[in-house]
């Protein structure tokens, strides 16, 4: 059982056999009330106090935590929230790609604001709410998101080491912002042929195939011969740059996929093999040390047959958007560079926009076009794609009409009563 002890005085035994307190050497000197508990394992911990009453509180609430399962252990959560943050990234199970991105929106935005701190002192939800409302603000709400991805994963890691009671990011007060789905800008045929055309002439078959199978950025620049079947595109891996190291990855999840493959994009790539066979590339696998894979890639770059990514890409698509009219022509720097507009919605998602709006149009269900698209959650692709689905007022209305337009009294069989 707890108690309180007063380090300022000891017990005497008086003349009269009497015990009293007296003085002893430590009288005056520092907090004179000791505060004393067991821990979970039968520990004795103290704590010294001004006044007995704060004292005398404290050793039976942290009995009362003990034995509600609660216990924090006073001394714990002493170092620093940028430690931990080194502990949690370097134990974090995610891809490189991935953890780059955790490292950058620390380095950039939450280690800045809480990096210096005890972990100790992390337990107020209006400081996580002022951070995300101010990248919010400043940034995007994307940005806001990864912030309370990165800062509730270091806390949760206080947490499950005994360092917090409760990590802050999770408390119903903080608002992490939501995800705002737009309806997908989807292009004509006619710009879509346009861009495709603005092209060179060794890449005009990669918009194309873009836009017949819905394959990701990443996932059309690992594209390699043997994934190739006379009805089916296998999706086996992408390329990503990983700091400035370009890597072989399995596709987004995790998961490879099917797609089906029309005859329109079996001939294209039939085509552009001819003129432009595939070139045998290796690559590290996963990650820049990863084990060395060699693949025989369908697109690469022009004249030189290296790899193609999205930053050299872009050098080919900003043009090719420009010729067909898509965004408006370049303006130059001071340097004289030339510079582009930017806008996510001109992005190379435009054909993945394309061929999820094809499809739909074309009766695949949303359940389908998740799989094809390589989304794992068909919930997911209903809130991207799901106003492009073909409008059913007037099958509803011919299902109305089929039964109601005909003479009552005709029998389901068609004859008369």
């Amino acid at each position: 059982m707890g108690h309180v002890k007063d380090l300022w005085t000891r017990p005497e035994e008086q003349p009269d056999g009497k015990v009293v307190r007296v003085p002893n050497a430590r009288h005056g000197k520092g907090k004179r009330w000791l505060a004393v508990w067991l821990d979970p394992d039968g520990n004795e911990r103290t704590k010294a106090f001004t006044n007995k009453a704060p004292a005398d509180k404290y050793w039976r609430d942290q009995e009362s935590a003990r034995d509600h399962g609660e216990y924090v252990d006073p001394k714990a959560g002493k170092g620093l929230v940028s430690e931990l943050a080194a502990r949690w990234l370097a134990s974090h199970p995610a891809d490189p790609a991935t953890l780059e991105t955790y490292e950058r929106v620390w380095r950039l935005h939450v280690g800045p604001v809480f990096g210096k701190r005890r972990i100790k002192s992390m337990t107020k939800p209006s400081e996580v709410q002022e951070l995300l409302s101010k990248l919010e603000a400043s940034h995007t709400a994307s940005t806001a998101r990864l912030a309370a991805a990165v800062l509730g994963g270091i806390l949760n890691l206080a947490v499950a080491d005994n360092d917090l009671k409760a990590n802050p990011v999770h408390d119903k007060f903080v608002k992490v912002p939501v995800q705002k789905t737009e309806r997908p800008n989807v292009w004509s045929d006619e710009t879509l042929f346009a861009v495709i055309d603005a092209h060179p002439p060794e890449l005009q078959a990669l918009p194309y195939v873009g836009a017949t199978t819905g394959l990701r950025e990443g996932e059309l620049y690992g594209l390699a011969d043997v994934d190739i079947e006379d009805d089916v595109l296998h999706v086996q891996r992408q390329i990503k740059r990983i700091g400035m190291t370009l890597c072989f990855g399995l596709p987004k999840n995790d998961t490879a996929r099917e797609v089906p493959l029309g005859m329109a994009t079996r001939a294209m790539l039939r085509r552009h093999m001819d003129h432009w066979p595939p070139v045998a590339i290796t690559l590290p696998w996963e990650k820049p040390d990863g084990e060395p894979r060699t693949y025989r890639l369908v697109f690469t770059q022009p004249g030189t047959g290296k790899p193609l990514y999205r930053q050299l890409f872009n050098r080919y698509w900003s043009p090719a958007l420009v010729a067909a009219g898509v965004i408006a022509p370049p303006k130059r720097s001071a340097s004289g560079h030339l510079v582009y507009g930017t806008n996510r919605k001109y992005g190379r998602h435009a054909l993945r926009h394309y061929y999820a709006a094809m499809q739909l149009a074309g009766g695949v269900n949303i359940r389908e076009l998740a799989d094809y698209l390589g989304h794992s959650d068909p919930a997911f692709t209903l809130r991207v794609y799901g106003r492009l689905q073909p409008n059913s007022q007037d099958r509803a209305r011919q299902a109305v009409d089929a039964r109601f337009l005909r003479p009552r009294g005709v029998a389901e069989s068609g004859g008369e009563k």
